[in-house]
């Protein structure tokens, strides 16, 4: 009996999806860009130049998930003085909340290189809210990782996450646009 239990239990692993990632993001070739209104007429913008994460495909239904995660440091502005203010507690808060981190819904396959709606959730200063991001078309071919771009833009509302200051100066609206490249995992 305990043959057949172990062997069940063998046969049941066997044809279980792995949920292991199959592509890591490139954090060399991968950034994340955001941009917010100053006083209605300029605007303040940075890159993020450290994300990683992976990419989980699911064969049987023909999708895939989206891990990413953004080290707040890592972020690159025009201005010291305005990068330093962005990191400091009422805004990204830099030394409570290291990271920024995204998870997808499953998506199709195909969206990834005919575009479509991306959902999930994000966390940003502790907090965790549903996001919605679009797709944008691009080449994927998931059997060349490295000439796999996943194009990705959208909006949040700062004041979602905790970021209300300055509100007479600043929108509160913030532009998000992410390149990520990939890179296969070999098992």
């Amino acid at each position: 009996m305990r043959r057949f239990i172990g062997g069940l239990a063998l046969f049941l692993l066997a044809i279980l999806p792995v949920q292991a990632a199959d592509y890591r993001i490139d954090s060399t070739r991968s950034h994340a860009d955001f941009g917010v209104r100053l006083f209605w007429l300029s605007q303040i913008s940075g890159r993020f130049q450290q994300i990683d994460g992976d990419v989980t495909l699911n064969p049987q239904h023909d999708t895939a998930v989206v891990d990413a995660r953004i080290t707040v440091d890592s972020i690159q502005m025009g201005s010291d003085r305005i990068r330093r203010w962005v990191l400091a507690p009422e805004f990204f808060d830099v030394e409570r909340y290291p990271t920024i981190h995204f998870v997808s819904e499953p998506i199709t396959l195909a969206s990834l290189e005919k575009g479509g709606d991306l959902d999930g959730t994000l966390t940003l200063r502790g907090i965790t809210r549903p996001a919605h991001f679009e797709l944008l078309p691009s080449p994927c071919p998931l059997h060349e990782p490295q000439q796999c771009v996943i194009a990705v833009r959208g909006a949040i509302q700062r004041s979602d996450f905790g970021m209300t200051g300055h509100r007479a100066a600043l929108s509160d609206k913030v532009e998000l646009g992410l390149s990520i490249s990939l890179d296969y995992i070999s098992r």
